[in-house]
């Protein structure tokens, strides 16, 4: 059996079409593509997140943002729904349908989108002139990868903070220096049950 070609989309087409949908599409490359539901970990990890950095940025002109807020590298896409992200740029204030200038973005790891989240995605965040750091967080485990853009405007991997015990979790915090903040892991990763059923 032949695949069929997937149809290509202008990014005009791919904006009107998707507002009128029931459920969420990315876009990039002319193509979209389907967001599929994360695991209850995964949204525990963006709720978390979100909870920390909200009252942290109260009153500092900042719009902190969830999975339901699209991001576009560029006015012609790609266009995408990270699990976090913030935005303290004075044009993005009145955005409507997604922003275009965060200072931090932050994606939420699955089996089905870790790919794409360490490389083509990766590659098109860091055409974001505004964009200082990406965070990926592993749900199933303690992993945490914080890159940020240096004073010569390459990304490199800050703190990575890998394969720890969960007793050591307490002692260890997440520095965002986009935002000014220092995150426990302890908190990032409260309430999340592990696979082999180890509980912070």
């Amino acid at each position: 059996m032949v695949a069929q070609p997937q149809p290509t989309f202008t990014p005009a087409e791919y904006l009107d079409w998707e507002a009128q949908q029931p459920f969420r599409y990315e876009y990039m490359d002319g193509h979209i593509v389907a967001m599929t539901g994360g695991t209850i970990p995964h949204n525990q990890i963006a709720v978390n997140l979100v909870a920390i950095l909200r009252p942290h940025l109260r009153g500092k002109g900042c719009k902190v943002l969830s999975s339901d807020a699209k991001v576009a590298v560029s006015e012609s896409g790609p266009f995408y729904y990270p699990d976090v992200s913030v935005t303290c740029d004075p044009r993005d204030a009145s955005a409507r349908s997604y922003i275009r200038y965060p200072s931090l973005v932050i994606e939420v790891l699955s089996e089905s989108t870790e790919a794409r989240d360490r490389g083509r995605k990766f590659r098109h965040y860091r055409r974001i002139e505004t964009l200082k750091e990406y965070v990926l967080i592993d749900p199933d485990r303690v992993l945490v990868e914080c890159y940020r853009r240096n004073e010569r405007d390459n990304w490199e991997l800050v703190n990575p903070l890998a394969d720890l015990s969960a007793l050591a979790i307490p002692d260890i915090s997440l520095n965002l220096a986009s935002v000014n903040l220092e995150i426990p892991l302890s908190q990032i990763y409260e309430d999340v049950v592990f696979p082999d059923d180890e509980a912070l």
